[in-house]
């Protein structure tokens, strides 16, 4: 989508960091933006504040992990501006621990925003995209972690989720005109490590009292969170993906080795069978 001015975009997640850089690096290019969030304050400040720079921008709140909230935000969208053509799948949250920590409610919680909002996302927008006939792009925010996993937790797991979701449909959708990236961000400052404070009530037990080690390790990641890149950074690398239609967006090379590393072993495990004929 090389000429963005007048689309519109529908952003989850989009009241605070990565979201709302991806929302403000979209209105900028003249993109109207519909920004949806589960937080009504910060959506709020979001929109007040896109609006003082003349954007044309509105705010719609939802729980996505609810396909029926997901749903009616799309209809307020579709009120709002009449069609979506850029839909931006990045709500998340950063929940669930490894192995000998797992829960039904971690588990439920990270895997409804994480990954059933974005496979919700792509069957009400997608519709929507194509009504519009004048082609269109679709972002999932995976992670890093969705190229590489250092646990088995609920996180990592969705975001692998996505990973795979993005690249069937990007060739699955290509004949319809409709461009897919997936986002892997690195470190970002977002608020990702304190996702508990949007925690719905049917989720109780989600996240758990951390101490130790665990308390620990959560230190050390809210601080390298907190001295990452800058979401807005973020927000201008998606853009320019979604003009020259990117397959993937990264953030950053500093997980690269780490990904290589990945994709050596997967080599190494077609090498240990080479040359043996497989049993018919």
């Amino acid at each position: 989508m090389r000429d963005l001015v007048g689309k519109v975009a529908f952003v989850t997640g989009a009241g605070s960091g990565i979201g709302l850089g991806i929302a403000t690096a979209l209105a900028q290019a003249g993109v109207k933006v519909m920004l949806c969030d589960i937080e009504e304050a910060a959506l709020a400040r979001a929109v007040e504040g896109l609006r003082l720079t003349n954007a044309d921008v509105d705010g719609v709140r939802a729980d996505v992990s609810l396909k029926g909230e997901l749903q009616a935000a799309a209809e307020a969208a579709i009120a709002r501006y009449g069609e979506v053509n850029i839909l931006v799948n990045n709500a998340g949250v950063g929940g669930g621990g490894g192995y000998g920590a797992w829960t039904d409610a971690a588990w439920n919680w990270t895997i409804g925003v994480n990954l059933m909002a974005v496979i919700w996302g792509v069957e009400i927008f997608g519709p929507l995209i194509e009504k519009a006939g004048q082609g269109g792009h679709i972002v999932n925010t995976a992670s890093i972690a969705g190229m590489i996993s250092a646990s088995g937790n609920a996180y990592n797991v969705t975001k692998y989720g996505v990973v795979a979701l993005s690249e069937g449909l990007r060739v699955e959708l290509a004949p319809r005109g409709i461009g897919v990236s997936v986002l892997c961000p690195g470190f970002i400052r977002t608020q990702i490590v304190d996702s508990a404070r949007n925690l719905p009530g049917r989720f109780a037990g989600a996240v758990a009292a951390t101490e130790g080690p665990t308390a620990e390790w959560l230190d050390q990641l809210r601080d390298r969170v907190n001295h990452g890149i800058d979401p807005l950074y973020v927000g201008e690398l998606v853009r320019e993906a979604v003009e020259n239609d990117w397959a993937y967006i990264f953030t950053d090379t500093e997980f690269e080795p780490f990904i290589e590393a990945r994709f050596a072993g997967v080599k190494a495990g077609f090498d240990q069978i080479r040359g043996r004929e497989p049993r018919r």
